[in-house]
This record gives C-alpha cells, sequence and structure tokens, in this order.
C-alpha cells in the first residue's frame, strides 16, 4: 500500500504502470477532461492498446457529458480503446432521482497486478481555474491479495453495463474467482457501495471505527452533511474524551450544501468536537485516520449522495507507519 499525494504523484504513477501493462488496462473515472492530465493518460492508454492489449475505459455518463470532449473519445476509439459511459445522459431535461446513482468512484488495475484506489479524477488539478495551490486529494499504489476484489468489481459493472446498454462484451458478469499472492507486511480491506447488497458497507466501517476510538478520529471529507446516525457517533466519541477533528471544505463550491454543512456546526462544536475549514484551495480528500493504526482512503464522501446513492470505493488499512503517513 502505497500512499499517493495529490494528481502530482499520482498520475505518474498511474502513467507508468500503463506503460508497463502486459496484458490489460482497466480504468474507472467520475470525470475524465480533456486537458493536460487527461492527454497524458489518454497518451498512455493509447500506447498500451497499439501493443496489443485489452485496454477499457469506463466513465460517468454525467461527468463524461461535462468534461469528456469528442475528441479525446474519438482517440481513444479509433485506436482500440473501449470506451464505456455507466448512464450516459439520454434525456437531460427530464429529472428521476435514479439520474442521481452516479458512478463516483475511482479505480484502476493493470494486469490484475498493481491497482489504484482513491478520491482523484482525471482531471488536471493544479491548472484548474481558481484554484492555486492544487486541490487536496489522495489515492492508493496497491499491490498483492485486495487486488482480487477490486478486479472482479471492475468486471462486474463493466458486464452489467454492456447488458443493459444492449452491448455485446467478453466480460462475464459473474467473473471467476482469481488467486494474488502476499504483498507487504499491511492489514487492509477494499470496501464498494452500491445500490444492492454494500449499500452501507462503507458507512457502516465508519461507523464502527468511530465507536471503537479510544484516542484520536481525524476526517477529512470534502463534502460533509452526514446523517443522525453518523453525528451521533461523532458526538458521542467526543462526549466519552476522544479528540474528533474534522478537516471540512472552507470554500464555497457548491452553495446548498456548504450552508447545509454550516448548519451542524453548532451540534458538533457544542459536543466537543473540532472543526478546521481549509482554505487555500479546494479541498477534495475523502480521508480519515483512527487511533493512529486505522486509515481509509477512497472516493466516499460523507453526505447523502455517496452514502445513499453513487457507486463508491473505499481500503480501509490497519497499519500504524500507513496511518501516521495519512495523518
Amino acid at each position: 500500500m502505497t500512499l499517493l499525494r495529490g494528481g502530482g504523484e499520482y498520475f505518474p504513477a498511474l502513467a507508468n504502470a500503463i506503460d508497463r501493462a502486459e496484458r490489460e488496462v482497466w480504468l474507472e473515472t467520475y470525470i475524465y477532461a480533456d486537458d493536460d492530465v487527461g492527454r497524458i493518460i489518454t497518451a498512455a492508454l493509447v500506447r498500451a492498446a497499439r501493443r496489443g492489449l485489452v485496454v477499457r475505459v469506463l466513465v460517468d455518463g454525467w461527468g463524461a457529458r461535462h468534461y469528456l470532449t469528442t475528441a479525446i473519445e474519438r482517440e481513444l476509439v479509433n485506436n482500440n480503446v473501449t470506451l464505456l459511459k455507466y448512464r450516459p445522459e439520454v434525456a437531460p431535461w427530464q429529472f428521476r432521482s435514479h439520474r442521481l446513482r452516479r458512478l463516483h468512484r475511482k479505480l484502476a488495475h493493470v494486469d490484475g497486478r498493481v491497482a489504484f484506489v482513491g478520491g482523484i479524477n482525471i482531471i488536471d488539478d493544479v491548472n484548474t481555474p481558481h484554484q492555486k495551490p492544487p486541490r487536496v486529494d489522495f489515492a492508493l499504489r496497491i499491490e498483492g491479495p485486495l487486488l482480487v476484489p477490486i478486479v472482479r468489481t471492475m468486471q462486474r459493472v463493466w458486464a452489467i453495463n454492456t447488458l443493459v446498454q444492449f452491448q455485446k462484451s467478453d466480460v462475464p458478469l459473474f467473473p471467476s474467482p482469481r488467486r494474488a499472492q502476499r504483498a507487504g507486511a499491511q492489514t487492509a480491506k477494499f470496501l464498494i457501495r452500491d445500490n444492492l447488497r454494500h449499500r452501507h458497507d462503507i458507512e457502516a466501517a465508519y461507523l464502527a471505527a468511530i465507536r471503537t476510538a479510544k484516542r484520536e478520529i481525524v476526517i477529512a471529507s470534502s463534502y460533509f452533511f452526514p446523517g443522525i446516525r453518523f453525528r451521533r457517533a461523532l458526538i458521542a466519541a467526543a462526549q466519552r474524551g476522544v479528540a474528533v477533528t474534522l478537516l471540512l471544505q472552507g470554500r464555497v463550491e457548491y452553495l446548498l450544501l456548504h450552508y447545509a454543512s454550516r448548519a451542524l456546526y453548532g451540534q458538533l462544536l457544542s459536543a466537543g468536537v473540532t472543526i478546521q475549514e481549509y482554505h487555500q484551495s479546494f479541498l477534495h480528500a475523502k480521508v480519515a485516520v483512527i487511533d493512529g493504526q486505522l486509515a481509509t482512503v477512497g472516493s466516499s464522501n460523507i453526505d447523502p449522495y455517496s452514502l445513499l446513492m453513487a457507486r463508491e470505493a473505499n481500503v480501509f488499512v490497519r497499519d500504524p507507519d500507513f496511518a501516521d503517513q495519512l495523518r
């Protein structure tokens, strides 16, 4: 498990892994932008496809509609990269609740050997207008047995989407289990949130960690509007003497969510929770450290969209050295 701090560490690691691929490259992202970073990753994917590798890219239909350009699409497809859109926008003038069920997770794997999990989209986080210095965000580079569930969920979501879009695919809906060799000495678990069997897995892992915390809870969340159970768990932790610190977005990005989050401040502060707002640039992190032992990095915010609607993916790591790095 290697912690990657921001796009400056994540994108070179991802491009390097793609260039070293031997069989296949899979990429999932909410946003795929036509900017410097998008073109660098596109070039790496195209090089892999030209070497004869299987290259699959799954982007969210909403994110693709707003960021993915025709030029990037054409370059990928014309070079034998298979591009698929999750819930493509077919009637943007109509609003139905299912349109909020987006693919918000950010995953990649190469040859089932190395994977990337985190909160970083394929978009330049340095040269984005009105955002200097870059957004604060994190990702993980992973090797070892954790690749098994990552590869499986990427295959399954791909197969489901080809099925509902009436496309042919050689990816099975129920992929055969793979085996992976142990790597390193860290203990970790990969968790997803979907709208079937795993609707509450990420939230439940957060709640279990908060309820068993003994010394310290540090949570950094770009979009923070937790439900009553989550708020009660934080308050109970603070009242039993745990140092609870929330690092939240200080800049206004989404007006309604910003002021909704602030409406919770009084209840939390009065219970002894410390709240710090980050104003220097945009905070896009979705991470936490509990008692210097347990840490999580992923795509899931602590808000209704991530915890109740979107597909998300987080890794929970139990390792004091890693937790110290992230803290």
